[in-house]
């Protein structure tokens, strides 16, 4: 008879089941001690715990699970202490605009300056300027600083007199306000961007106030926001009590928005629809309503004046050439004190609109889907600053681009200086001395007079590339 063999399996398995009885006891074991830990702490102390107190606690138990030694574990939340573990209050959204938010409890008093927020969202100050040309000291020379602080140490944080259950939005119209292409780029497009998505349920915090810019805009505003703009300079003894604060504005590009940066991918064509819906404004684009061959519906050319600098000296000799040519002439000059709805209609109407480079060019924003813009270019190679305020813009809004360079026999500088002065002969020695002496140059001390059979031609392509386009020959 053969011996008996022990196998070793049941040995294997006898080790296995004492691996498996060693660990069960184990996690017991640490769960009694999770228990004894937290559950005997009071939930009123949970509630006070910080984030960071939490996130520590919580790598202290992982180590002490792991068998890691103390030494360790005091390390490792060492280094996490030293972690800023909140997202940062403060960013920078372009290199025009820092924007700053806070969510929780916040606390606005305007007439201080100063946003309170719980210690838990932010442990230092900042300061900040809500306007978006943070690089240009003209602009922020008299607008006034905002500081974002984190409730006092040592005295109760600033009492509640109005809570609300809407975000706010916190901005200043000071700086280039009053230009109105200022207005746009600065202000109300990057205000569309941060705001539109709340679809009306935002409060506006301004700062800088100006009445007249406030009526002058209010159509806008209240496309925006549903409740009244508080003013922050004046909103004495009141502490406002939000859940959710954005201070400053997201800037993108002059006139335009980016779609992949703003909320839901809005676009500079949702913005023109908002001020279509604003002024009542009844051309979405400029395509004939009726029968496109109809005669008694002449191209409407829409002139913009001027009456101080980069003036039109023969701007009824244009008229009439346009008019020689098949157009509904219409001149304007708009100023600060001209009706903003009024004027966008009027631009509305237009087919092509024609002006020297400046801020009434802005109404472009007021133009059908299709419509043509001539910029007339002062000479003095500012061939760069018409490109990058309307040039640029103009696709993205769907309109048609020219525009008419003028030359110096064209030009009132061939009455201020000899043709072989630099203004004429190295236009870029004077843009080395600063924008103030190219502004003085060429912006503030020129005006134009453009040859009516060049301007002709202009006038030709733009009708020719119009929706509803009538080819004429040249």
């Amino acid at each position: 008879m053969k011996p008996l063999r022990t196998s070793p399996r049941p040995e294997a398995r006898r080790t296995g089941n004492a691996f498996i009885i060693a660990s069960m006891l184990l996690s017991l074991c640490i769960m009694s001690l999770i228990k004894a830990r937290y559950c005997a702490v009071p939930f009123g102390k949970l509630q006070e715990s910080t984030e960071l107190e939490l996130a520590m606690e919580t790598l202290r138990m992982v180590t002490a699970k792991r068998g890691d030694p103390a030494s360790k574990g005091e390390k490792v939340s060492g280094e996490i202490a030293a972690m800023d573990l909140k997202k940062p209050l403060c960013v920078e959204t372009s290199r025009r605009s820092d924007v700053c938010e806070a969510v929780g409890d916040v606390r606005v008093k305007g007439s201080w300056q100063t946003i309170f927020v719980h210690p838990s969202l932010a442990s230092q100050e900042w300061k900040m300027k809500p306007y978006a040309r943070k690089h240009d000291r003209p602009a922020l020379a008299h607008i006034k600083e905002w500081a974002i602080k984190p409730f006092p140490d040592q005295e109760p944080a600033p009492a509640c007199t109005v809570n609300y259950t809407i975000p706010a939005v916190v901005f200043s119209i000071g700086g280039y306000t009053g230009n109105l292409f200022h207005d746009f780029t600065d202000v109300l497009v990057p205000l569309f961007i941060t705001s539109y998505h709340f679809h009306g349920d935002v409060q506006f915090v301004i700062a800088d106030a100006k009445s007249w810019w406030l009526s002058k805009f209010s159509l806008i505003l209240k496309q925006l926001s549903k409740y009244e703009i508080i003013d922050a300079d004046n909103d004495q003894d009141v502490v406002r009590c939000f859940p959710r604060v954005i201070i400053g504005l997201n800037f993108h590009k002059e006139l335009g928005i980016d779609p992949a940066k703003a909320p839901n991918g809005y676009s500079i064509m949702d913005f023109k629809e908002m001020l279509r819906k604003s002024y009542g404004l009844e051309r979405p684009t400029a395509e004939p309503l009726g029968d496109q061959w109809d005669v008694r519906r002449k191209p409407r050319l829409l002139i913009i004046s001027r009456k101080t600098s980069r003036v039109f000296l023969n701007e009824r000799g244009m008229s009439d050439m346009a008019m020689s040519l098949g157009f509904d002439v219409r001149i304007a000059d708009p100023d600060v004190a001209t009706d903003l709805g009024k004027f966008a209609r009027l631009v509305n109407s237009a087919d092509v609109m024609i002006g020297v480079h400046g801020a009434g060019l802005t109404n472009i924003v007021f133009l059908p889907a299709g419509a043509v813009l001539i910029q007339v270019v002062p000479m003095g190679n500012l061939e760069w600053l018409a490109r990058d305020t309307f040039e640029n813009p103009s696709p993205d809004m769907q309109l048609k681009y020219l525009d008419y360079r003028i030359q110096a026999d064209e030009s009132t500088l061939s009455d201020q200086y000899p043709r072989d002065h630099p203004v004429f002969t190295d236009p870029q020695s004077i843009h080395k001395k600063g924008w103030n002496e190219l502004s003085r140059t060429y912006l503030e001390n020129q005006d134009v007079k453009p040859h009516l059979g060049r301007l002709r031609i202009t006038l030709l392509e733009a009708l020719n590339i119009m929706p509803h386009s009538r080819k004429m020959t040249q």
